[in-house]
């Protein structure tokens, strides 16, 4: 009898709960670390070597990584080239262009130790790649790799990674080019950035922000903290807040959670402060945690190597998808043998946003006829056998504008080379006409 009446009661305040009631929203979190963070350091080492390898020699098979610590830069990996390269001149340029120039540093642009054990790239590995007909061109490695795009911002980014980075790119800029608005930041920081979301899955305000900066130690730390919170929140954060379009300053209000360098003093960064490798930020370098991610780093690796041409194909796949209308967000999946020029398969999620009439299994099916997914294919596509992947190495590799710029390049006996490049090819909305005209839209 107790258990009957318990169920009656339990029924009974069940049906007195609404629709409204039931209606819930969720908080999801996206962080990005600056280019002076010890991992991007890294990242933006191993990357300056590719493009230095592919300026002088475009068919170069690269995999390199790098270890930054106090005062001491190591490199390694395997290379297959026709040209040589003074590794160490090329590391320090990238350091001094990160900002880390002065001895109080503990890690100096002019004074660290660069240590090279590069050498030459295994046969075995080459022999899976290389074929006398090119396009039959084999993947460098197996794997998956995962592109994703969403209707969320203009550049079809997840909002909280694209907020996250924004704010970095906003610091360095001050520090770089406009100090005197805030004179005592250093090379290192993060950031991290929490949305509110409604049940139906609509940003609906900025819950938190979290930003960590290095700085100079310049007063008594209280007073240095509060004045490093207030210029955070009212030049930093108003500075995105105003680039940013009308729909999206309106999730900025009086509510949001600020937690500036929340630890306290942070003078000791970078390198100094804490190790860093090639390859640890991938989720940074990806979408923030949206979506999906293979597992492989894209930086310090030639697009041989299909963790990096892969995942650069797929997200070019979903993006074009997204913005042809097939959908309001898109997860691409493709996946190889070491040595087969074919994917093994692709698998996409449009997340029931699909406004076609057919599954996601066949629009994968449709989407690997439009795209071809073969290694050479993609190289040539998305022209990655040049040197463009220095500005990759911080604040993302996706979601980026896409745009030429001209590089020059020296070799150490004084050859020098000039390339007309395009820049985040794979960010281009060239195949919406074709996607549309697949899917008879």
């Amino acid at each position: 009898m107790r258990a009957a009446i318990q169920k009656q009661h339990l029924f009974i305040n069940f049906a007195h709960i609404t629709n409204k009631e039931f209606s819930m929203s969720y908080l999801f979190t996206s962080e990005s670390v600056s280019e002076g963070h010890p991992d991007k350091v890294a990242d933006q080492i191993s990357d300056a070597l590719i493009d230095n390898f592919l300026a002088f020699d475009p068919t170069s098979k690269v995999a390199c990584e790098t270890l930054v610590t106090t005062g001491q830069v190591v490199l390694a990996g395997e290379v297959k080239t026709s040209t040589y390269l003074d590794v160490q001149s090329i590391a320090r340029e990238t350091i001094r262009r990160i900002g880390y120039t002065k001895s109080e540093y503990m890690f100096d642009a002019n004074s660290c130790g660069i240590l090279s054990a590069i050498h030459e790239q295994s046969a075995d590995i080459n022999q899976g790649v290389e074929r006398a007909n090119p396009e039959e061109q084999g993947a460098g490695d197996q794997g998956m790799m995962f592109g994703y795009a969403t209707t969320e911002t203009e550049n079809y980014m997840p909002l909280a990674l694209d907020l996250a980075h924004n704010i970095l790119i906003e610091m360095a800029e001050i520090r770089k080019n406009q100090p005197e608005l805030i004179a005592y930041l250093r090379p290192d920081a993060k950031s991290q950035v929490t949305i509110e979301y409604s049940d139906d899955n609509v940003p609906q305000r900025i819950d938190t922000i979290v930003v960590s900066t290095q700085h100079d130690d310049f007063a008594p730390e209280a007073e240095m903290l509060a004045k490093i919170k207030k210029d955070i929140i009212e030049i930093v954060i108003s500075r995105v807040k105003a680039k940013l379009p009308a729909n999206l300053q309106a999730l900025f209000d009086d509510n949001i959670k600020y937690h500036i360098n929340p630890t306290g003093i942070f003078v000791i960064g970078g390198p100094h402060g804490d190790s860093g490798l090639t390859g640890r930020k991938i989720i940074v370098d990806t979408y923030g945690g949206k979506g999906a991610h293979g597992g492989g780093a894209f930086s310090g690796k030639d697009p041989s190597k299909v963790d990096r041409s892969g995942a650069y194909a797929t997200r070019h796949a979903a993006k074009n998808m997204v913005a042809a209308g097939i959908c309001d967000e898109i997860l691409v999946q493709v996946s190889y043998a070491i040595g087969v020029a074919e994917p093994c398969g692709m698998y996409v999620d449009t997340y029931g946003t699909s406004k076609i009439d057919m599954t996601d299994g066949d629009i994968a099916k449709k989407l690997s006829e439009i795209f071809d997914m073969r290694p050479y294919f993609i190289e040539r596509r998305l022209k990655l056998r040049s040197p463009i992947y220095s500005e990759t190495a911080a604040y993302g590799h996706m979601g980026r504008t896409p745009k030429t710029v001209v590089k020059t390049f020296t070799s150490p006996n004084g050859e020098t080379v000039t390339h007309e490049v395009e820049l985040f090819t794979w960010e281009k909305l060239d195949y919406v006409d074709k996607v549309k005209a697949a899917f008879g839209l």
